[in-house]
């Protein structure tokens, strides 16, 4: 059986959306995440219950996140040299740095936890959007070359 050049290429552009499907979706749970946790921080204690040293799991999921968009922006752009994912993965990523490591991180109420919640769910949401435009320009990349 011969090797075709355009094999490696589908494989990888199906691993490249394979990756953007997940970072969409983690994305938009991240957004959910987000959107719903100033309300459970208030709600649990009502029960006896909190988070303890959870709350800043969202540090790492910040770094796993941008690590996992770079890698798959990147790859995108070398395949489509579209720059409008990038667009949205930039502010998606100040927003979310800034939030996450920023003076404002709090999950003890106030006006800086619903900051923080605020921009993450705004960074969240572009981040989701940065994906799915790379999913996007990426397809129709490789439909143009066929």
């Amino acid at each position: 059986m011969r090797h075709r050049p355009d094999d490696d290429m589908s494989h990888s552009s199906s691993h490249l959306q394979q990756a953007d499907r997940v970072g969409f979706a983690a994305s938009m749970l991240c957004a959910i995440h987000c959107a719903a946790m100033p309300l459970l921080l208030a709600i649990l204690p009502t029960f006896g219950l909190g988070l303890g040293g959870w709350v800043d799991i969202d540090q790492a999921v910040v770094v796993f996140a941008t690590l996992l968009a770079a890698i798959t922006l990147s790859i995108g752009w070398r395949r489509h040299r579209g720059y409008r994912a990038w667009g949205l993965l930039l502010p998606a990523l100040g927003l979310l740095w800034f939030a996450t490591f920023g003076p404002i991180h709090s999950h003890d109420g106030g006006w800086e936890a619903w900051t923080h919640a605020a921009m993450m769910i705004a960074g969240g949401l572009l981040l989701a959007a940065a994906h799915l435009t790379n999913m996007r320009l990426t397809h129709l990349s490789a439909a143009a070359s066929r």
